[in-house]
């Protein structure tokens, strides 16, 4: 927060918070994480409402009934919505760091995730990049452990073949 000439310094606080989680994965999450690990990218279907949901869910939305089975989305999708943050906070990846929500083939639903191998140096050309109807893939880290951050993505028309 800046001060307008003439006022004082307001006073700034400095706190230290270290967190840790453990998040109990379930059923639908950890059969998720697990398809990950087998890189994989898998959601469910609810057969009443044909809606396939990434992330995956237990239930559907729109009928209310338990989605019934597991569809392996596509490795490419459209970007729905996209960022990115240019200021970073401690144990954050050093900005700029272009994160999309992303509709893969075949899915109904977004799911978000670090877009990779774009070039930062000038943001609004890079955010211009990433604007939402882009088309991206999915790339994997070399050795998926089963946690969303095995996946991410690059745009389609670049990086298709680059080892990681």
């Amino acid at each position: 927060m800046t001060t307008k000439p003439g006022e004082a310094p307001r006073p700034v606080l400095t706190e230290r918070v270290t967190l840790q989680y453990d998040y109990a994965l379930g059923e639908v999450a950890g059969h998720f994480m697990q398809g990950l690990r087998e890189r994989k990218i898998l959601a469910t279907r609810c057969s009443k409402s044909a809606l396939v949901y990434l992330p995956p869910r237990a239930f559907c939305e729109r009928s209310f009934e338990k989605c019934d089975s597991w569809v392996e989305a596509g490795h490419e999708g459209v970007i729905e919505a996209s960022t990115i943050v240019v200021r970073g906070f401690e144990g954050s990846r050093p900005p700029p760091i272009a994160v999309a929500f992303v509709r893969l083939d075949g899915v109904d639903s977004a799911i978000a995730n670090y877009v990779e191998e774009l070039d930062m140096v000038d943001v609004e050309a890079a955010m211009e990049r990433i604007r939402p109807g882009a088309r991206v893939r999915v790339r994997f880290v070399d050795a998926p452990q089963g946690s969303i951050t095995d996946f991410f993505y690059v745009l389609a028309d670049e990086g298709a073949q680059k080892p990681r």
